[in-house]
């Protein structure tokens, strides 16, 4: 799950990390009031989306102005226009693709006298199975273009979870940044507040970029993003309050109401599948064929009758999707039930592409039964290469 940025800051500050004043708003109206409580005489407008890249993205609409989605405002009427030009309007990033997301929130923060700025990351490191922190001089960059273009002014790190953050790896930090004396310590504080919030909220991702070092010689985030294990949400309630369902796909949080393992893509075959590595050899088999699939989307091992029909409503929601394919191997997962879960989504909602099912394994003849007696248009595949290919010579009008 991601929050916002003034989210993850008001997150951080728990723990002590030093981050900038502001004040989120909802309202161009409430711009003036957030600009007076700061103070200026510089302020930060930023929008607040989950996507990165909003200083180099682009507005859609020509009211919106072309000056990006962060701002600097010197005056409380700067900020008021920014305000009013950037709410409402769709924020076109690198991270959002050609659509954008609309910005509904905005943070009003106080400026900043920069120094320097750097990188600094924190993430469940799969390899090792401890949190590892990733450090660079390089701030304000995507570090996926530092780490392909310039590698060596990246510095990695994991921490024991048997000892925790240990003074060595704040001075891993500091050697790394060329910070020294009272600054070196700011870094070494840093890194342990950073480490302990991670652990504390069952964090998966912390961003921090840009770190900055003012230039009165303090250490400062100036930006935040994090994303939560969803898996750990409940133990925290407090973490579940600040989800914004507004930046969620619809599709995708209707899924999460039945525990369906659901991710939209941008295809035009929809797939219900069970087993997340059957789910994945379907993709990609689909794109082997020349189409690409709408949606990852795992039912489980032990899903019910009622969480199929969902699943099937869900993926015929997409207006984008032109043929379906139902790919089961049964083990836990009985075919019967899968197949009675299809026909009874089907005649709950109608079915206005292909649909083409191929069934293995348990109860598998019962399954094929219950599709042949529906009465339903159904394209019945031996097997996953066979099924692929009927769903894409289906959509494709063949």
């Amino acid at each position: 799950m991601n929050i916002h940025e003034y989210q993850a800051k008001a997150v951080l500050k728990e723990f002590g990390v030093p981050v900038s004043r502001g004040v989120p708003i909802f309202k161009a109206s409430e711009a003036e009031g957030a600009a007076t409580q700061l103070g200026g005489p510089v302020w930060v407008v930023k929008s607040q989306i989950h996507a990165g890249g909003r200083g180099k993205g682009k507005f859609k609409e020509a009211a919106a102005g072309d000056k990006g989605g962060v701002r600097l405002a010197k005056s409380v009427d700067e900020v008021k226009a920014f305000a009013e030009q950037m709410l409402g309007h769709t924020l076109v990033t690198v991270q959002t693709g050609p659509t954008g997301k609309q910005v509904n929130r905005l943070y009003i923060e106080e400026g900043a006298e920069i120094d320097k700025e750097f990188y600094l990351s924190a993430l469940v490191d799969r390899e090792t199975s401890r949190i590892a922190f990733v450090v660079s001089t390089e701030g304000g960059m995507d570090i996926e273009t530092v780490a392909h273009e310039t590698p060596e002014k990246i510095v990695t790190f994991s921490v024991d979870p048997a000892t925790g953050v240990m003074p060595h790896h704040g001075r891993t930090v500091a050697q790394a940044l060329n910070l020294k004396g009272d600054q070196a310590k700011q870094a070494e504080k840093l890194v342990a507040q950073l480490y302990a919030a991670f652990v504390a909220k069952d964090m998966s991702m912390l961003e921090i970029n840009p770190l900055i070092l003012s230039k009165q010689g303090e250490l400062r985030c100036l930006d935040a993003k994090v994303s939560f294990d969803s898996n750990a949400l409940y133990r925290h309630p407090e973490v579940v309050e600040l989800r914004d369902e507004t930046e969620e796909d619809a599709k995708e949080i209707e899924a999460s109401k039945y525990d369906l393992a659901y991710i939209a893509l941008d295809g035009t075959i929809g797939c219900m599948v069970n087993g997340a590595g059957l789910a994945m050899a379907s993709l990609d088999i689909i794109k082997l064929y020349g189409e690409s699939p709408a949606n990852f989307l795992d039912v489980g091992g032990g899903a019910s009758e009622e969480k199929v029909t969902a699943a099937f409503k869900i993926i015929t929601a997409d207006p984008n999707v032109k043929g379906i394919l139902v790919n089961i191997f049964g083990g836990i997962m009985k075919c019967d039930v899968i197949a009675a879960g299809v026909v009874g989504a089907v005649k709950a909602v109608g079915l206005k592409v292909p649909l083409v099912v191929r069934l293995e394994g348990t109860n598998v003849e019962e399954g094929k039964k219950i599709i042949r007696e529906s009465g339903l248009n159904v394209l019945p595949a031996d097997d996953l290469d066979d099924a692929a290919q009927k769903i894409v010579k289906a959509v494709r009008g063949k």
